[in-house]
């Protein structure tokens, strides 16, 4: 009886019409950006056989995400998000397009991708931070929240696994350019998506604040409730010394496995499967009740999975070890955002989702050159343990804390619904009496 209750729950928030329509949207325009992403970087290296300009166009999409995504979540919280994210989208395609104007006419360099990646990162540090906070504006029931974050990580996942292999035949047949092309065009179906979807008109947070006193605002908010704070501090450590296993895996697939390319994009797919096992868990969950448990222990998964990597000289043990990564990897990444959805102030959601957003995709191009440098100096094995054990510490320290955090978030699910009495065990999931507790404030 338990795995038809959990299938019921799976795919409830597509009852909602606005995600409904993102689901569909979005699931087409995310196969697009992974074709794209993998032949970005098959023409870097076809170009140029550099693994330097590689981690440079790697390093040139994801760094505005740390350093301009603040930015993006003060526009989220003053401007029209449905609006902000179809511009956003516009201007991708744009860039896509550009990319397969430049292929198609021959004169395509390396120096043309590091700036039109750069461009793109400038584009999604508006776009992710927005996208996170539109998201409680496709769902009419708050409570179905975490079933719709779970189902947007398990399309990016399904997207990861699908995207790289046709481009990869695409690639062979026809070249590059094909793929940028198809990632361009896929951008209208998310587009026709957004424009088709009817929002409440609550948006719109013009004037107030300037740009600075905002962002100053949203980060005292943030970084001064210390449940917001320590989601925040253990993403950001898990991406910065966990997610950077990936910037190492040629060399594992090559050196270590005595493999070659086919090698690697075995050991990515297992990660996906992982991710994608993970995401679809969520989704099935009835509640978001229980999740401070998950983010607890899902970056000692990640860690124990790290560990064994950095350990295997058999491939197929190596292989076993991929989808653990890519579980807690998932598990913690979309049961913060949950969490983090459900106990913020709305119009501070933006701020706060961009900070989700540098914490998780900001940290990584900088655990990518902490990676390499590291790596360098006592070898990709000992990198790759050592992330592991700090994973593993991170979840510890989480978990000691788990019991002051759940009283602090108490209050906030009380007042939401999401504990119809105050006997029952909050969000965070350590059941325990209930204690007075300061109010979230800003």
């Amino acid at each position: 009886m338990i795995l038809p209750v959990r299938f019921l729950h799976l795919f409830r928030s597509l009852r909602h019409r606005n995600f409904r329509l993102f689901a569909i949207g979005h699931g087409l325009s995310l196969i697009g950006t992974w074709m794209q992403m993998t032949a970005v970087a098959w023409l870097v290296w076809r170009l140029d056989h550099s693994a330097m300009l590689l981690g440079v166009v790697g390093f040139a999409a994801r760094i505005p995400t740390f350093l301009l995504a603040p930015i993006g979540g003060v526009l989220a919280d003053r401007f029209n998000q449905q609006r902000l994210i179809i511009a956003t989208q516009a201007l991708s395609l744009v860039q896509a397009l550009a990319l397969a104007g430049l292929m198609f006419s021959g004169h395509i360099q390396v120096w043309h991708v590091i700036v039109l990646s750069l461009v793109l990162g400038v584009i999604q540090a508006v776009d992710i931070p927005t996208r996170q906070a539109f998201l409680i504006h496709m769902i009419d029931d708050p409570h179905d929240l975490h079933n719709a974050i779970g189902l947007n990580s398990s399309m990016v996942n399904g997207a990861r696994l699908v995207g790289p292999s046709v481009a990869g035949v695409l690639i062979a047949l026809w070249g590059e350019a094909v793929c940028f092309l198809i990632n361009g065009l896929s951008y209208f179906a998310v587009i026709a998506s957004l424009l088709l979807m009817r929002v409440p008109g609550r948006q719109r947070v013009a004037g107030g604040p300037a740009l600075l006193a905002h962002l100053a605002e949203g980060f005292r908010y943030a970084f001064g409730f210390a449940p917001i704070r320590a989601l925040l501090l253990l993403l950001a450590l898990v991406s910065l010394v966990g997610s950077s296993y990936g910037q190492l895996l040629p060399i594992f697939a090559e050196r270590i496995l005595g493999g070659d390319s086919r090698t690697q994009g075995f050991l990515i797919s297992g990660a996906a499967v992982g991710a994608l096992i993970g995401a679809l868990h969520l989704a099935s969950r009835p509640s978001v009740r229980g999740l401070g448990r998950v983010i607890a222990w899902s970056p000692a998964v990640m860690g124990g999975g790290l560990i064994v990597l950095g350990l295997s000289s058999w491939f197929w043990l190596t292989l076993a070890a991929m989808p653990v990564i890519g579980l807690g990897m998932m598990l913690q990444m979309a049961s913060t955002n949950t969490v983090l959805q459900t106990i913020v102030d709305d119009d501070k959601r933006g701020r706060v989702m961009s900070f989700y957003s540098m914490s998780f995709m900001g940290m990584v191009p900088l655990g990518s050159l902490l990676a390499g440098a590291v790596a360098q100096l006592v070898g990709a094995r000992a990198m790759v343990i050592c992330g592991g054990a700090c994973c593993i510490l991170g979840a510890l320290g989480f978990a000691t804390r788990l019991p002051d955090l759940r009283r602090l978030i108490r209050p906030i699910y009380i007042q939401k619904g999401i504990i119809p009495s105050p006997a029952e065990p909050a969000g965070l999931g350590v059941a325990e009496a209930p204690a007075p507790a300061p109010t979230q404030s800003s």
